[in-house]
């Protein structure tokens, strides 16, 4: 959320651990936004780095409420089930003339064949994460809106 806060354009970024438990991400940068989501989802499928478990995000629109709304979406995948697909959508307002910027709380877009994880402590590690980037949570917290 630090990155769009300031009307940065979000480079989409795949990242994920490996069997010896580091984590490593890459900024998918390529001709279009497009393409670089597309190329993110292959890494996803493939599991090109032998991962244990991969996340890929990137900028997009969703429907709430009747509106729509710029999200992060997050697409995790833990490739010791395989076929279980989790998507969650981060909300959120840039930032306008007179308006401030706004994250809206995290929505639980996809918990597909995921029977052998606790949807409660995927969320938690999340937050967990988000807590961990000390500019990123400060942003976060400064602009959380729990009203969508």
């Amino acid at each position: 959320m630090w990155c769009v806060s300031d009307g940065e354009i979000f480079t989409p970024i795949f990242g994920y651990t490996t069997e010896a438990g580091e984590r490593r991400m890459e900024r998918l940068v390529t001709e279009s936004l497009e393409t670089a989501v597309a190329m993110g989802k292959d890494k996803l499928t493939l599991n090109e780095h032998d991962a244990n478990d991969a996340v890929l995000l990137y900028d997009a629109r969703i429907p709430l409420n009747d509106e729509r709304f710029d999200a992060i979406i997050v697409e995790i995948r833990s490739y010791f089930s395989p076929g279980s697909e989790a998507v969650m959508a981060i909300p959120y307002r840039p930032k306008g003339s007179s308006d401030p910027f706004r994250v809206y709380k995290p929505k639980l877009v996809q918990w597909a064949n995921c029977e052998d994880f606790d949807v409660n402590a995927a969320v938690q590690s999340f937050f967990e994460g988000v807590d961990g980037h000390e500019k990123g949570a400060a942003v976060w917290n400064e602009a959380l809106d729990q009203s969508i």
